[in-house]
């Protein structure tokens, strides 16, 4: 094949943006372009204010996209169909959310974005291209594509069809795109397959070291980003479940963490016990993983993957009993600081929060809660709050939200710890060691390790009102690179209702320095050793 010379990604969401600035960034003799409908999500990426908050993106956007330091060769644009033409290689990161109605509803992933983007490439493409699935898909979703793609493309035009998905995690989505753990090429195992393997194998090679370059089939491709999503997802509810026997019987989850993972076949990554894991992606792809196997007739397969979302839920349920039955048995009138609205540390991404399931609970509760993150906005966390099964006006009624966490925190019975900003940790910072076995702390999972979500798409539909407003700038970031200082723990004390409790759901809190403050302290995964 001839050399690449254009590449378009379709979706300038969260795998899109960031995928295109880093390939545009490291091939600088190749035109990439990132294509959407929506405009205003098209403006912030050619502003300063991108439309979402990924630490160290704005200095690679900037480099290829400005032409301040060598020539610009990142394109922001709404002209989809201009860009295919012009393209060799299509990179299609729409989203595919789960079917809210219909057969499947609630699990199958709607491949109608998908679909529609597939067919456009069709329609468009004037020469021979080649399409990259980075979307997850359920496995075998080319063999739709190729019938699509015969059927509406062009006469004369060959497509050849890659699976590529994307592992990185949203808040290290430029760490994982610089240094990669792997990059997975999937694709039918034909002479022209292969070629065009090589050549996607080529673009990333400019950077990527050759060895964490896999090339499979494209099945298997396809079905190992949801594999990897529902091992990682399985993992978080085996030790949030074991959390609640340590709660019973007086252990420490993060001792019981510690040893597990030293253990060579566990190890000591994703087990850190939480309030539940969030974000686009776990939910939706164990859902998607179980219900395919209910298609292949694997009822057992099917519930097995279930159980592990349905232990999700119910670590959440769990931690807002445990806040009711601490405080006496009522909420009522009681001011409730929430620490933490994102569903992890270092993004604005609010989506399947467990703070939203715990904020409807203390609602419903008839608890006074104050929210306090310092990513997530308040139009953010009202769509939210009003989209999940509550109502705003009745919303407004028993929610605040601050804009310091000492507002958020005054005249409160407790503080709420629900996502791990490192301004909430009162822990002391270890430094950390070439031979991690020298300081057992530095093999405790850390919370960033949490929830290691990845394939947060964005949709190229300007139908979805709700996704484009969520992520343009105005509504997502608040301050682009915010370094903010260390809650003052003993401030917060001072500020409070006695007695003063602190609930950590995340295992960011040093208990002792707290209690030794005044403060009663309950964490998840332990229980009372006496």
């Amino acid at each position: 094949m001839a050399p690449v010379k254009s590449v378009c990604f379709i979706g300038a969401g969260f795998v899109g943006g960031p995928s295109g600035a880093v390939l545009a960034l490291k091939n600088p003799d190749v035109e990439v372009s990132v294509v959407d409908l929506s405009e205003t999500r098209i403006a912030a990426w050619n502003s300063d204010a991108l439309p979402i908050y990924e630490p160290g993106l704005l200095p690679v956007v900037k480099e290829a996209r400005d032409a301040e330091v060598r020539p610009q060769n990142l394109f922001f644009t709404t002209d989809v169909k201009g860009t295919i033409k012009r393209a060799d290689i299509v990179f299609i990161c729409v989203n595919t959310p789960t079917k809210t109605a219909g057969i499947g509803a609630g699990k199958a992933p709607n491949m109608a974005y998908f679909e529609s983007a597939t067919r456009m490439i069709a329609a468009e493409a004037e020469s021979d291209t080649i399409i990259v699935e980075k979307s997850t898909v359920p496995c075998r979703t080319a063999a739709n594509m190729r019938e699509i793609l015969k059927a509406v493309g062009k006469p004369g035009v060959n497509f050849e069809i890659l699976s590529n998905p994307e592992f990185l995690a949203e808040g290290t989505a430029v760490a994982d795109l610089m240094k990669p753990d792997r990059i997975l090429i999937g694709s039918m195992q034909t002479p022209s397959g292969l070629e065009a393997a090589e050549v996607l194998a080529n673009l990333y090679g400019s950077w990527v070291p050759k060895e964490n370059i896999l090339k499979t089939n494209i099945w298997s491709s396809e079905l190992a980003k949801l594999a990897a999503n529902a091992l990682l997802a399985q993992r978080i509810s085996s030790i949030n479940a074991l959390s609640a026997i340590c709660e019973a019987t007086g252990a420490d989850v993060g001792e019981i963490a510690y040893a597990a993972g030293l253990d060579s076949r566990i190890g000591s990554r994703m087990l850190q016990a939480s309030v539940g894991f969030g974000g686009s992606c776990f939910r939706k792809d164990v859902l998607n993983l179980s219900y395919m196997a209910e298609t292949l007739h694997l009822p057992e397969v099917a519930a097995y993957w279930q159980s592990v979302v349905a232990i999700n839920e119910w670590q959440k349920s769990r931690f807002t009993k445990r806040v009711i039955s601490t405080l006496y048995g009522t909420l009522t009138g009681k001011k409730i600081a929430v620490y933490g609205f994102s569903y992890k540390k270092n993004t604005a991404d609010t989506r399947e929060s467990a703070a939203i399931s715990v904020v409807k609970d203390l609602i419903a509760e008839q608890a006074k809660v104050c929210i306090y993150d310092p990513q997530v906005t308040k139009a953010q966390i009202w769509e939210e709050l009003d989209i999940n099964g509550c109502h705003l006006a009745d919303v407004e009624k028993f929610v605040t939200i601050a804009q310091n966490p000492y507002d958020c925190a005054s005249e409160s019975h407790a503080v709420i710890v629900l996502t791990e900003w490192d301004e909430f940790s009162n822990k002391d910072v270890v430094p950390a060691k070439k031979n991690a076995g020298e300081n057992p702390q530095q093999l405790l999972p850390s919370p960033v390790a949490s929830e290691h979500n990845s394939d947060n798409e964005m949709d190229m539909t300007p139908a979805d009102k709700s996704a484009r407003e969520r992520y343009n700038p105005k509504t997502a970031v608040k301050h682009a690179e915010a370094q903010n200082a260390k809650v003052d723990w003993e401030q917060i004390f001072d500020i409070m209702e006695r007695p003063a409790f602190v609930f950590d759901g995340r295992r960011v809190i040093d208990a002792g320095k707290l209690q030794r403050l005044g403060f009663r302290v309950e964490c998840i995964g332990r229980g009372n050793p006496f």
